[in-house]
């Protein structure tokens, strides 16, 4: 992954430039990179990418339950189903 230096803030200054590192990303909607001991450790991102990403993550979620639901329909025989009567007997 390729990172613009000046995306890249050390967390010492972050914590002292948090409001106008705020006000850059929301008018910008660049991630903002954040450094400690000189390793990513963090990632602050606009509120919109956040919900997008999420909105990836389920759209993936879903998917990966139907590839697991397709594959345990490729073996489901409904003569091995129980009814909901044996079901409450036992």
């Amino acid at each position: 992954m390729l990172v613009e230096p000046k995306q890249m803030v050390p967390i010492t200054r972050l914590q002292k430039e948090l409001t106008q590192t705020v006000r850059t990303l929301s008018s910008t909607g660049e991630a903002v990179y954040i450094l400690k001991n000189n390793n990513m450790e963090a990632v602050l991102l606009s509120f919109k990418e956040y919900e997008y990403l999420k909105e990836i993550e389920e759209i993936y979620e879903r998917y990966e339950i139907k590839k697991i639901i397709d594959k345990r329909m490729e073996t489901y025989n409904p003569k091995n189903n129980v009814s909901w009567k044996k079901i409450k007997r036992k």
